[in-house]
């Protein structure tokens, strides 16, 4: 049977990985394909070290690869917006299909590629762009079919979580473990989109739109990231029961969608919680089925690769279906364009609290009062010793709230005289089966 033949665009640390994955386990990939697959072109800026690429041909310029008309399957690993938008655009113009692990691509620019592909009968698979060799993408689109999926919750940055479980083993702060997590090429030397939940927000945006039938929405995703995260809150978390996580998080309520990044404490007999260093990990849970969990890891050369030659082979096997019979891009044949996404104002979620007052009577008086007259329950509370400066670290773990009262409450906490410096706020959720 004639081979289907590849061009591969990008030859970094993922691309890499997958040339070598395909050619290490050719014969296994074409037993599973049916057909043999071949790489007929690498286009790549300079060759890498780690990849004998002497039997194919190589362009420096990655247009020629989108271009060549022997080329059935476009593979983009170059990342980034403009240049990939451009290049995949131009592939499915050409009727080739595109495997890519792009997932700001797919977030941000993904309603545009799927309507392009699906006018043109071509396939757009992308599994890799979320959880790195975990095959959450197929999972939920496809093994969780049955069900309607009320929520899933992920730690879908290896970085941010390499730095919260050494700030928790250690003892350490944020600084110092992101400059060593830098160091060991964990982290990048600009690591705004991993530490600030960009990332996970880009991760979270296609998950949810999977999960739940809606178009992809990445503006509308609620983002913060760990770097107001201490060592204290780790500690006190921890004593309370508790792992500090930074999560992506998207849940079907009454009255639309939530779709949040954030540091969360779960409590520390979840599976998520144990969860540390680079690894990723997502909860999905089912109407028929419940909870579900998938783990391993979330980047790297060849864990990325598996996931991106997993694509390539599905490609394969549905290059000769009928267009009507092949999997939809996100799950749904239609998206639902109705549902809206809340507000974070809107969102209902339990907190933890930790402030700083001047050691005088009453002051503990004062903060429940602000929280009653907001409607806000308290669960625990613990005052520390005062420290040299007279200063009372207040720890407080609420019940479930509306965020736009904890708002409230926080300025008004936070304009009391007897209140030193800025209230700290981390969000709570239990992650049960409800």
């Amino acid at each position: 049977m004639k081979p289907v033949k590849v061009g591969l665009c990008g030859l970094g640390t993922v691309g890499s990985g997958t040339f070598n994955v395909m050619q290490r386990n050719a014969s296994e990939i074409t037993r599973r394909a049916g057909r043999p697959i071949m790489i007929e072109q690498v286009g790549a800026r300079r060759d890498n070290p780690d990849c004998d690429t002497t039997a194919v041909l190589v362009s420096r310029d990655i247009f020629e690869v989108v271009n060549n008309p022997e080329i059935d399957i476009i593979v983009e690993l170059i990342g980034g917006y403009d240049t990939a938008y451009e290049l995949v655009m131009q592939a499915i113009a050409n009727g080739k299909h595109v495997v890519t692990a792009n997932k700001a691509l797919i977030a941000v620019r993904g309603n545009e590629i799927f309507q392009a592909a699906r006018e043109k009968g071509v396939v757009v698979a992308f599994e890799a762009a979320v959880a790195g060799g975990i095959p959450i993408i197929k999972s939920i689109r496809e093994g969780l079919t049955a069900n309607q999926i009320n929520w899933l919750a992920g730690i879908i940055n290896g970085t941010g979580n390499y730095i919260l479980t050494h700030m928790r083993d250690e003892g350490r702060t944020f600084e110092d473990v992101l400059a060593e997590a830098q160091t060991l090429g964990y982290a990048e030397a600009d690591p705004t989109f991993d530490v600030e939940g960009i990332d996970a927000a880009h991760k979270l945006t296609i998950l949810a739109s999977i999960a739940f039938g809606v178009p992809l929405q990445f503006d509308h995703v609620y983002t913060e990231g760990i770097s107001r995260i201490s060592a204290e809150d780790v500690a006190q978390a921890d004593a309370l029961g508790y792992a500090i996580k930074h999560l992506g998080i998207a849940r079907r309520v009454a009255n639309g969608l939530e779709l949040r990044v954030h540091p969360t404490l779960i409590p520390k007999q979840r599976l998520l919680a144990n969860v540390d260093g680079v690894k990723n990990a997502v909860m999905a849970h089912g109407d028929a089925v419940g909870p579900t969990l998938y783990y391993g890891a979330g980047a790297g050369s060849e864990p990325t690769a598996s996931s991106v030659v997993a694509d390539i082979v599905d490609v394969v096997r549905e290059m000769g279906a009928d267009v009507a019979s092949r999997v939809p891009y996100l799950a749904f044949a239609e998206p639902n364009r109705d549902v809206e996404i809340l507000p974070m104002e809107a969102i209902e979620t339990a907190y933890y609290l930790r402030l700083v007052a001047v050691d005088r009577p009453g002051v503990l008086a004062r903060v429940a009062t602000i929280l009653s007259e907001q409607g806000i329950s308290i669960e625990a509370i613990i005052q520390k010793d005062a420290n040299d400066a007279d200063l009372v670290p207040i720890i407080l773990l609420t019940h479930r709230t509306r965020e736009s009262e904890m708002n409230e409450a926080i300025r008004q906490l936070e304009a009391l005289a007897d209140i030193a410096g800025d209230v700290m706020r981390i969000r709570v959720e239990s992650l049960n089966d409800q």
